[in-house]
């Protein structure tokens, strides 16, 4: 069930809103169950098969919770950790090490036939966050059912942001209908809804058709003209902003119709001037994620230059490989990695850089590193990488009627957050929402209705 698709707007949407209205309304007591279970129905619906896994995986943090704030056992949280991470590696990268291992002559390389299950990056995250946070004692004791929403909760179980439990779970306990702002936060979450489904829709799903058949030409080993390689890199370097960050905006405003406040997750990261200013921007709580559960255990920058320039690399590596199960994403994140050690380096010698001349160069580097991103290899990557830098043929048109409008948006516009919260209640604004619903929705009745990027992950 696609947030853009006619099942989840037509139907599940308005049934779980007013069954929460009632339960709100008239037995407040049972809206977290209520919400749990709606949560649960929603992944359910993508297969059933892994809704155990969920549930399972639930019961048994929870546990291990309970049973660490009765005894203080450090090893408990560590063997949940390490057995989180060991789930996540089985369905993610089982086959992966397995085709590394094949590469060894003589070495059996046996491969699991498993489908990965949607989220299972997300939610194992938001496990560690919580159980690390509890062994630090900064983290208290949360009912099944509370522990439960938080990890499950529909609109960001999928995909993301990654929110901290201090973020979220202190709202659960408040009556969203009886705030004084009440129908202001409904109001700016159909507000993020849409902005976020006419970005998908409207500016994301347009693009793809521009870098699919160049991506798909390079996979088959075909040679990339120089327009070709530098529409397809454009088109998808802002396919992937849109798609994600227009998920973000709906899950973000889905929230809000429930009562629940997300973390912002996107802030114009192609307007960055660093890339250490790009990675403040863009998935913003995934770099905080690696931030506070990586790269400050690695070391960080509070145990001189070298371990600090170690535990830039190890972060941005392993974060890669959290986004596939690839070379070409661990590839990736090494190479945001080098940059930004780079980037450490040019600040300690004391030297600086226009901003115009710093956007130029951390706009371009990250759009040539989606090229490792999107490819299905690293021939694919290079055959794209030829055309871009002009040692493949010369002709082959451009396409920019879409780019235009997409990198007008990314790069000038504000973000969906800071308009549903500047701007001022008014009749207009809401006949402007309705009239953008219903083109989405006419768009998503005519064309192909293409699955979010990042559910892969």
């Amino acid at each position: 069930m696609l947030f853009n698709s006619f099942i989840f707007l037509l139907g599940f949407l308005p049934l779980a809103l007013a069954l929460h209205w009632l339960v709100e309304r008239f037995a407040p007591a049972w809206r977290l169950p209520l919400l749990a279970g709606l949560s649960f129905a929603f992944y359910g619906y993508w297969d059933w098969r892994f809704v155990p896994l969920l549930g399972f995986s639930i019961l048994l943090n929870w546990l291990i919770a309970e049973a660490f704030q009765k005894t203080k056992a450090g090893a408990l949280i560590t063997l949940a950790i390490v057995a989180n991470l060991a789930v996540l590696a089985v369905f993610k990268y089982f086959n992966f090490f397995a085709d590394l291992a094949g590469m060894i002559p003589g070495l059996p390389a046996p491969k699991l036939d498993l489908a990965l299950p949607l989220g299972i990056s997300f939610f194992t995250f938001h496990h560690v966050m919580y159980l690390t946070d509890l062994r630090r004692g900064e983290a208290p004791r949360y009912d099944l059912v509370r522990y439960a929403l938080y990890i499950a909760f529909f609109p960001q179980v999928l995909a993301g942001p990654l929110v901290r439990w201090r973020e979220i779970m202190h709202q659960f306990d408040e009556r969203p209908y009886l705030r004084s702002d009440a129908a202001e936060r409904i109001a700016r979450g159909l507000i993020l809804l849409t902005i976020g489904l006419a970005k998908k829709v409207l500016l994301g799903d347009p693009l793809a058709e521009y870098a699919n058949p160049v991506f798909a030409a390079a996979a088959q080993g075909k040679a990339i003209a120089l327009g070709e390689a530098w529409q397809a890199t454009l088109a998808f370097t802002f396919q992937i902003y849109f798609d994600f960050s227009g998920y973000t905006d709906m899950a973000l405003g889905l929230a809000l119709l429930f009562g629940i406040v997300l973390p912002q997750n996107f802030d114009t990261p192609y307007r960055a001037v660093s890339l250490q200013d790009f990675w403040r921007r863009w998935h913003m709580t995934l770099s905080r994620f690696l931030r506070d559960y990586l790269y400050i255990p690695l070391g960080g920058s509070r145990h001189g230059l070298p371990l600090q320039l170690w535990a830039l690399f190890a972060t941005m590596a392993l974060g890669g490989l959290w986004h596939g199960a690839g070379l070409n994403f661990v590839a990736w994140g090494a190479a945001h990695g080098v940059a930004l050690a780079v980037g450490v380096l040019w600040r300690r010698a004391g030297l600086s850089m226009p901003d115009l001349l710093g956007w130029v160069l951390t706009f371009l580097f990250v759009a040539l590193c989606w090229v490792l991103f999107r490819a299905t290899s690293f021939d694919a990557a290079l055959a794209i990488y030829k055309g871009l830098f002009g040692f493949g043929p010369w002709g082959g048109g451009f396409k920019w009627r879409a780019l235009l409008p997409a990198a007008a948006v990314a790069i000038i516009g504000p973000t969906a957050w800071a308009l549903s919260w500047k701007l001022p209640p008014a009749r207009w604004l809401a006949v402007a929402a309705a009239v953008l619903f219903v083109l989405v929705l006419f768009k998503i009745g005519d064309d192909a209705n293409y699955e979010f990027i990042y559910f892969q992950f």
